[in-house]
């Protein structure tokens, strides 16, 4: 079984000291947040394949990798780095660090073990109103920040997933709260955004993947993405990692994988989120979070 850690919450920023908990522990409990279930998730080697990670930030969760990586546990992580305005992303680290964390996990790890996200794309187009003079994200803005990114991405990775932002009720209230202008582009529009982000990638030695929108693909030089990818897995590994394909959604061709996040514990405050409908309940559960539960976060009908 492959491990996501997780595409709910941001675990290696927040949540990492809990990780560790219940990698000792063997196992964690999580909630189903659609049926109420209860289960129990083993996270012995016996029973888990690999880790896939997902984080803004990993700085915090670095010193984890190395305790990970020593029980045998191969891992792959997903880092979003998006250079995107305070506006849209209110506590992430600047792209830099985030650089400099890549650096590292392609040093101690190799280029396969980390994957760059950048996602989702925001189309912010340029307004009168103050709130996003300065914060403006049309296409010719994502083609500079994602050429100037993949510039320092280079020699780090082998892989740059995209996706354009996903109008879900959530997200679209999200932002319209926030005061963003927010725009879906047409897909044509959409089409030749792509195409110079591939070109762009190519040029410093990254395949552009596209995650979970098949209504854009056969776009030159892009392909789908597997973001829970049992090969990557098995290439860091260095043995076969077999898991059966198991997407979330329509055109997903994700590995299938057992997620150990919660929904609505994510405190960076992104305001398109289409994890945490409010954020204030976010920062109220991590909060109250118990490194030292079996639960992310405790549920008075979790027992």
């Amino acid at each position: 079984m492959i491990v996501s850690a997780s595409y709910k919450t941001d675990i290696p920023a927040f949540y990492g000291r809990w990780f560790l908990n219940r990698l000792e522990a063997g196992h964690c409990r999580m909630v189903n947040p659609y049926g109420g279930q209860t289960y129990r998730i083993g996270l012995t080697r016996a029973e888990v394949d690999g880790f896939v990670f997902w984080t803004k930030n990993l700085g915090p969760f670095l010193p984890a990798l190395e305790e990970v990586s020593g029980r045998g546990f191969p891992f792959v992580v997903q880092y979003s780095v998006t250079g995107l305005p305070a506006a849209l992303e209110r506590s992430v680290p600047d792209a830099e660090r985030a650089v400099e964390h890549m650096a590292r996990l392609r040093d101690r790890w190799g280029p396969r073990a980390a994957v760059w996200r950048y996602d989702p794309i925001v189309t912010a187009p340029i307004v009168k109103a103050p709130i996003m003079k300065a914060g403006a994200t049309p296409p010719s803005w994502h083609r500079e920040t994602f050429a100037r990114l993949a510039g320092r991405m280079r020699g780090l990775t082998d892989e740059a997933v995209v996706s354009f932002l996903q109008p879900y009720r959530k997200t679209a209230r999200n932002l319209d709260a926030a005061g963003v202008p927010w725009c879906d582009p047409d897909p044509e529009e959409k089409r030749a955004l792509l195409a110079d982000l591939a070109g762009i990638a190519a040029e410093h030695g990254m395949a552009l993947t596209l995650c979970t929108q098949p209504e854009l693909t056969g776009v030159p030089g892009t392909a789908p993405a597997r973001c829970v990818d049992a090969q990557r897995l098995s290439d860091v590994a260095g043995r076969p990692i077999a898991a059966k394909e198991k997407g979330n959604r329509p055109g997903c061709l994700c590995a299938e994988s057992r997620d150990i996040g919660d929904y609505d514990t994510c405190p960076h405050g992104c305001v398109y989120c289409y994890a945490v409908a409010n954020r204030a309940t976010a920062q109220r559960r991590f909060a109250a979070h118990d490194p030292e539960g079996e639960f992310l976060f405790t549920r008075e009908r979790a027992g």
